[in-house]
């Protein structure tokens, strides 16, 4: 029994190395190790699995995750970029697509920040192989740089799917279920509904009412007539001097007006339109003949005073202007 343990205990380091040793092929070796996201690379990791000569390619991301540097673009990509590598390793479970994907961080690759001469991260580079039936001569990595702001998942797989052969398998990025969005959009839609049931019989009504709906009308013409989209779309001034101390509220020619001047026309359509309304609707109800009479004569007055002063407006803004009634 003791021989029995010794013989054991004699073959432990022999087991060893047999574990350590490597098939010779690289890329598989490589591939069993990144089965579920990128290599976590330092810098002889990164030099083993770029150096040439190469049959695969290599996609590595170049990033600087730690708090000392303050890379809010890492942070915001790290996420999309081991969602794009494990979808890659599911969606290519036997490596046809001849791809490694690898995250070198800045703690682990200094030398190689170094070399490549990086003042920024993050930073993804691809190595084209250098032998085999897709080898490029130039040995040199493509980068995509991060100046257009973050990426997502998909604009990467993208850049790196142009890169691959034709007719190399590019498996699709697939996002795991969000379930909190979606339990958060059906609880907002079935209180949405809930409301609207309990408050329909107090809102319908309100939303069916003549009166309102003709006042919102009056309010958005009177709104658009007077001028407010022009104001908005030239920026206009409010008001303007007059060179002599005091303030101009009328713009000079028609194709000009200020801010207090739209809103000056559009009182004065206001009020033009609420004696119009009075004198149609609310004077006819009038049961007192004397007070009719009254009605008529004061609504008719505030027609004829407010009208005169919009010709004399008129008139303000162009000297040319021929039109005009008394008092103004």
């Amino acid at each position: 029994m003791r021989w029995l343990q010794l013989l054991t205990a004699s073959l432990l380091p022999l087991t060893a190395l047999a574990a350590k040793k490597s098939s010779g092929d690289r890329f598989n070796d490589f591939r069993a190790k990144s089965s579920s996201g990128p290599l976590t690379l330092d810098d002889p990791a990164y030099a083993q699995l770029t150096k040439a000569p190469r049959d695969y390619s290599v996609v590595v991301l170049l990033t600087a995750m730690g708090a000392r540097f303050g890379c809010q673009l890492c942070q915001e990509f790290q996420p999309e970029w081991d969602l794009l590598a494990r979808s890659w390793s599911r969606g290519d479970k036997k490596g046809e697509s001849r791809l490694i994907y690898g995250t070198l961080d800045f703690e682990a690759g200094k030398n190689t920040f170094q070399s490549l001469m990086l003042q920024t991260a993050p930073v993804v580079l691809y190595f084209h192989p250098t032998v085999g039936p897709n080898a490029k001569a130039d040995n040199q990595p493509e980068r995509l740089d991060f100046t257009g702001g973050p990426q997502s998942a998909e604009q990467v797989h993208a850049w790196i799917s142009r890169k691959l052969p034709a007719d190399a398998p590019k498996p699709a990025v697939h996002r795991p279920i969000n379930w909190i969005k979606i339990i958060s959009v059906t609880t907002a839609v079935l209180g949405l509904i809930t409301f609207v049931a309990v408050a329909s019989p107090y809102v319908v009504p309100i939303l069916q009412n003549r009166n309102l709906w003709a006042a919102l009308s009056l309010l958005g013409v009177l709104l658009f007539t007077s001028g407010h989209m022009f104001n908005h779309i030239r920026k206009t001034p409010y008001v303007s001097g007059d060179g002599k101390g005091g303030i101009n509220y009328f713009a000079g020619g028609f194709s000009n007006q200020f801010g207090l001047e739209s809103q000056i026309v559009a009182a004065i359509y206001g009020v033009l339109s609420f004696a119009t309304i009075s004198l149609a609707l609310k004077v006819p109800r009038i049961k007192d003949s004397r007070a009719q009479q009254f009605a008529v004569f004061l609504w008719s007055g505030v027609l004829l005073c407010m009208y005169s002063f919009l010709l004399s407006v008129f008139r303000m803004k162009n000297g040319g202007y021929q039109f005009w009634l008394p008092p103004f």
